[in-house]
């Protein structure tokens, strides 16, 4: 008898081939969408009504039963409660890594083994390796696509009975698969913006959750040079709407970008031309997350992203003795951001991640 694998279904173009190629392979397959905000965006239109649309499109096509689950109330207890209160201290959060641990591999997982499953796969570029009850997270073949960074904080259990079906394929190829096949999905742009809720007027979608305080913009030697409409729009490195242009009395030296955030005293500190003030030597990082476990070394050598897409970066680590990690960087590291995850990588392997608390410079 074929086992039983359910796909997490999202309406988009990977998870449609991943059920696809799965079938294929002669397993059992169930798609399970799942519904996680239930608000519409700026425009009036409610995006999952869409996205839930094509999931039944590919299923029928495929010949594989779906389902449907709500996890708006876990979304929002779990993943959306906790972005409010990292922008509200002035931090910048990844919602999408707490989303997969919170959430695609969470309550979807305990739903899929009420479905029978004896596998979950999903449309992740990542390779998985199971080596005697060990698992291994791994970068995929499409460097360009690879996500184990935001998969850093999956726990061995999580990962135990996972298929990552696109670990060997690149994306040109998957559009391929998907036109060859008719999938309904086949020409869908791939989502951007955050994790479920979108693409959106990010700063009228964020005020309707925190007010906003406004306040100074000073540059490095002090001088007020602007006013900003609230410290949680700005990020460290950010150079777009800062809205600043030629200050009277300053010297074109190229753009502004922010180099600081004083919560304390609401002013927001920007520099003009000279980004050295933005690399750091060294970051603190709290509640890291081994894969597959802890290494017995307390301090080793390795490469670490500090963000999405970055190539890997040499660094030495150190657990302190309270557990969190002080990683020190060969080379100086721009804007590194409080909020944000560092994650480890021992060749292919990711070794886990956890939250940036402070750069030190």
């Amino acid at each position: 008898m074929s086992k039983t694998v359910v796909v997490g279904m999202s309406g988009g173009v990977d998870s449609s081939v991943a059920a696809l190629l799965l079938k294929e392979q002669g397993y059992n397959v169930v798609g399970l969408y799942m519904l996680n905000w239930e608000e519409n965006d700026e425009n009036g239109c409610c995006t999952a009504e869409e996205d839930f649309a094509d999931v039944r499109r590919v299923c029928a096509l495929l010949d594989i039963p779906y389902y449907t689950v709500n996890f708006a109330k876990e979304y929002m207890d779990r993943v959306f409660s906790y972005f409010l209160a990292e922008y509200k201290a002035g931090r910048t959060p990844n919602p999408d890594v707490l989303c997969n641990r919170e959430i695609k591999f969470g309550p979807f997982l305990e739903e899929a083994k009420k479905l029978g499953a004896d596998y979950i796969a999903t449309g992740h570029y990542c390779k998985i390796l199971h080596d005697n009850g060990v698992h291994y997270l791994q970068k995929a073949k499409d460097q360009n696509k690879d996500q184990t960074y935001f998969l850093n904080q999956l726990s061995q259990s999580q990962l135990a009975d996972v298929l990552f079906p696109l670990q060997d394929m690149e994306k040109p190829e998957i559009r391929k698969i998907a036109l060859d096949n008719g999938l309904a999905t086949a020409k869908k742009k791939d989502s951007t913006g955050i994790c479920f809720i979108g693409e959106r007027n990010f700063r009228k979608f964020l005020s309707t959750y925190l007010p906003a305080q406004k306040g100074k913009i000073l540059d490095l030697s002090g001088k007020q040079v602007g006013e900003h409409s609230g410290l949680m729009y700005y990020t460290l490195g950010q150079r777009r709407g800062l809205e600043l242009g030629g200050v009277k009395g300053e010297a074109d030296c190229g753009r502004w970008f922010v180099v600081k955030k004083d919560l304390q005293n609401n002013i927001l500190y920007v520099s003009h031309g000279d980004e050295a003030p933005l690399y750091s030597k060294s970051c603190e990082v709290s509640g890291f997350n081994w894969i597959p476990q802890k290494p017995q070394a307390r301090d080793f050598t390795c490469t670490a992203k500090f963000r999405y897409r970055q190539p890997d970066q040499a660094v030495s680590v150190r657990i302190n003795d309270d557990e969190t990690l002080h990683i020190e960087f060969a080379e100086p590291q721009r804007a590194v951001t409080e909020g944000q995850y560092a994650v480890l990588y021992d060749g292919e392997n990711c070794l886990g991640g956890g939250v940036i608390e402070s750069a030190e410079y």
